[in-house]
C-alpha cells in the first residue's frame, strides 16, 4: 500500500508581519521584519538596521558557534550601521529551547554585562511557539521604555541624568518645598502620573518598603528626595521601568531625558498687532510659587531663595539687570510686585520664553491645564481696541526718546521708586533698558512698561515705534536737548495716531532757554500735545508717580481728546484712583499675607 509522503520546507525569511495595536498590551502596531543571510544582500541588511527601532539577534540555544557570533560579528555589524548617539537597542533570543534541557543564560549573562545597548534576553521554541508572545513584548518593551537612559547595570544605579529629570520632578512636585512628598502630595502625584489615588494601606506600604531600605529615606511620614529616587531604582531593577518612564513622560521628558520642545512650546497662535498676557491662572500659580519658596515671609525673594525656586531649570534665567527692571526692597531683593512684573514683562516681550519658564516650574501639570498656553491671553487687535474706544489689556509700553544724558534712564528708575542717590549705586553692566511696574488708572491695577529707546535717531526699528505711547525727555538745563525730541517726533509720530507726552526732565536744575525755532511749551500746542510734564528724580523721598498714572492713562485712553488731557480734571480723577486703590492694594496684601 502507499504512502504520500509530505516533506515541510521552512522559508529561509519570513515576510513582514504587521501586529495590530489593538492586541498589544502597549497599544501600538509593530512591524516585524526578518532577515536571512541566505537571500538578502548586507545593503538590503544594512538599510533595515537604519529603519529598525529595535532588533532581535536569534542565536540557537544548542550550538556554541550561533552563541559566539552575537558577539563576533552582529553585534559589531550593528553598532557600525547606527549613530553613536542613538544606538538601537538589542533583544538576544535564544530559539530551540525545546532540544535542550539546559539553559544558556550562564553564558548570555556576560554578554549582556559587557553592551549597555541589550535590553534582555528572552529564550523561546518556534516549535512549540514557548515565549514568542513575551519575545514581542520585550521588543516593544524595549522601544517603548528602554532600560538604557535610565539605568546603568554596572554600577547597578541610575544614571546621572534620570536623577537629574527626577529630582526636578520631585521638587515640582513639593508643593510647600518642605523637602518632602507628604501623603497629599503623593496622592496628587499619583494621579497626575497614573489617573487613580493611593489607597491608605498602599501608600504606607511603598514607605514600609524605603524604610526598610534607607535610613533617611521616609521624615516626618513623608517621602525625601533620597526615598524618591530609590523607588525608582527599585522599579528599574525589578523590570517595572515603565513605571518610571510614565512618570517621566507625564512631566515633559523625551527619550533621551530631555525636556521635550512640544511641551515646553505648546502651539499659540499671536495674529498681528495683538499682544501677550498672563491670565487669572496663570498669575494664581505663579503667586503660589512665589509663597512656596519666600521661606522668611518677607515679601521678597532673597538670592538663596531666588536659586531656589530657579532650581529646576537647566540654567538661571533672570541675571543682574532683572533688579534694576522691577521693583525690590531695600536690600535689592526682587519684590513679590517686582516678581509678577518680570513674569509680566517677559510674557509681553517673549511669550515662547515664558512657555518655556512654566513649563520648567510644572505649570500645566500643577494648575492641571492642558498646556501653558491656557495661562497666556492672546489681547484683541489694538485697532479694534481704537475704534471701540475700551480695551481689556492689562500691559501697555511706552517707549522713552531722549538725547544723551537727557535722563531717561532716571526716567525709568524714577518708576520703580529710585531716587538719584540710589540710582548712582548701579553699576553699569547690571543697567536694564526696560522698566516695568504696575499703576492705577480710575482704580484699574494696570501694568506700565518702559523702554529706553537707543538715541540714534536713524536706526530705529520696528520695534522701537510698536507701543501704547510715547514719551519723548529733554534735559531742561541743556539748551540742545529739545531738538533731538522734535526731530523724532516730526519723523516718526506726528502723522501717527499713537498718543505722545513730553517730559522736563531734570527740573530741580536751573532752566534754560531750548536753542530751537520754539519753545517745548508752544511745539507741544502746535502739535496738539499735552504741555511738558517737569520731573525730577533728584528728591529726598522716592520720586513722584503722577506722571507714570499719566502716561498710563493716555495709552489706556488714546481717543481722549486734547482739552481733556489739558484739563485738571480729568488728571485728578485718574491720580486719585491710583493713589486710593494703590493704598488699598497694599494694605489688602498686608491682610492676606498674614495667613501664609
Amino acid at each position: 500500500m502507499r504512502k504520500d509522503v509530505r516533506i515541510l520546507l521552512v522559508p529561509y525569511r519570513a515576510e513582514e508581519i504587521t501586529i495590530p495595536a489593538d492586541v498589544t498590551p502597549e497599544r501600538v502596531p509593530t512591524h516585524i521584519v526578518d532577515y536571512s543571510e541566505a537571500e538578502q544582500t548586507d545593503e538590503q541588511l544594512f538599510q533595515e538596521i537604519s529603519k529598525a527601532n529595535v532588533i532581535c539577534i536569534v542565536y540557537s540555544v544548542n550550538n556554541k558557534k550561533s552563541i559566539e557570533k552575537v558577539t563576533s560579528h552582529w553585534i559589531p555589524l550593528i553598532t557600525e550601521n547606527t549613530d553613536k548617539d542613538s544606538r538601537v537597542p538589542l533583544i538576544l533570543v535564544g530559539n530551540k529551547s525545546d532540544l535542550v534541557e539546559h539553559s544558556s543564560m550562564e553564558t548570555i549573562l556576560p554578554i549582556m554585562n559587557q553592551y549597555s545597548e541589550i535590553e534582555t534576553c528572552v529564550e523561546c521554541s518556534a516549535k512549540n511557539l514557548k515565549n514568542i508572545s513575551e519575545l514581542f513584548y520585550y521588543a516593544q518593551k524595549a522601544v517603548l521604555h528602554p532600560t538604557g537612559p535610565l539605568y546603568c547595570p554596572e554600577k547597578k544605579d541610575m544614571k546621572p541624568l534620570c536623577v537629574k529629570a527626577l529630582t526636578r520632578i520631585f521638587k515640582v512636585s513639593d508643593l510647600d518645598n518642605d523637602g518632602i512628598l507628604n501623603d497629599n502630595e503623593l496622592n496628587f502625584f499619583q494621579r497626575t502620573c497614573f489617573n487613580t489615588p493611593l489607597e491608605p494601606q498602599a501608600l504606607e506600604d511603598v514607605k514600609n518598603v524605603v524604610r526598610k531600605n534607607l535610613n533617611d529615606g521616609v521624615c516626618d511620614n513623608g517621602l525625601t528626595l533620597k526615598g524618591f529616587l530609590f523607588l525608582h531604582t527599585l522599579f528599574i531593577q525589578r523590570g517595572r521601568h515603565e513605571t518610571t518612564w510614565t512618570v517621566l513622560r507625564r512631566f515633559g521628558y523625551d527619550d533621551d531625558l530631555e525636556l521635550n520642545q512640544d511641551y515646553l512650546f505648546p502651539p499659540l497662535k499671536i495674529p498681528p498687532d495683538c499682544t501677550t498676557e498672563l491670565n487669572h491662572n496663570a498669575y494664581l500659580f505663579l503667586q503660589s510659587i512665589f509663597d512656596k519658596h519666600d521661606k522668611d515671609r518677607d515679601c521678597a525673594l532673597s538670592p538663596e531663595e531666588l536659586r531656589d525656586l530657579f532650581d529646576v531649570f537647566p540654567y538661571m534665567p533672570w541675571g543682574p539687570d532683572v533688579n534694576n527692571t522691577v521693583c525690590t526692597n531695600d536690600q535689592g531683593w526682587i519684590t513679590y510686585q517686582g516678581y509678577l512684573s518680570q513674569w509680566t514683562l517677559t510674557t509681553y516681550l517673549d511669550v515662547q520664553r515664558c512657555l518655556e519658564y512654566l513649563g520648567y516650574l510644572g505649570y500645566s501639570i500643577i494648575a492641571e491645564q492642558e498646556s501653558q498656553a491656557s495661562g497666556i491671553t492672546v489681547t484683541r487687535d489694538k485697532k479694534i481696541d481704537l475704534q471701540k474706544k475700551q480695551t481689556q489689556r492689562s500691559v501697555f509700553r511706552c517707549n522713552v526718546f531722549g538725547d544723551i544724558g537727557s535722563g531717561k534712564s532716571g526716567f525709568l528708575q524714577a518708576f520703580l521708586g529710585r531716587d538719584l542717590m540710589r540710582q548712582k549705586m548701579i553699576r553699569e553692566e547690571h543697567r536694564s533698558y526696560y522698566a516695568i511696574s504696575t499703576t492705577y488708572v480710575y482704580g484699574q491695577e494696570k501694568y506700565l512698561l518702559l523702554h529706553e529707546v537707543f538715541p540714534d535717531i536713524d536706526y530705529l526699528s520696528d520695534a522701537d515705534m510698536a507701543c501704547d505711547i510715547v514719551c519723548l525727555i529733554y534735559d531742561v538745563s541743556n539748551p540742545y536737548s529739545f531738538e533731538y525730541c522734535a526731530k523724532v517726533f516730526k519723523q516718526y509720530f506726528m502723522d501717527s495716531k499713537t498718543p505722545c507726552m513730553m517730559i522736563a526732565a531734570k527740573s530741580d536744575l536751573p532752566e534754560i532757554k531750548q536753542m530751537y525755532g520754539c519753545s517745548p511749551l508752544e511745539f507741544c500746542r502746535r502739535h496738539k500735545m499735552p504741555p511738558p510734564q517737569s520731573f525730577t528724580c533728584n528728591t529726598a523721598a522716592a520720586p513722584s508717580r503722577d506722571i507714570y498714572t499719566k502716561l498710563a492713562t493716555m495709552a489706556m485712553y488714546p481717543h481722549v481728546s486734547q482739552a481733556d488731557l489739558k484739563s485738571s480734571t480729568f488728571w485728578l480723577r485718574a491720580s486719585v484712583g491710583a493713589t486710593v486703590f494703590a493704598v488699598l492694594g497694599f494694605t489688602m496684601y498686608r491682610v492676606l499675607l498674614k495667613p501664609r
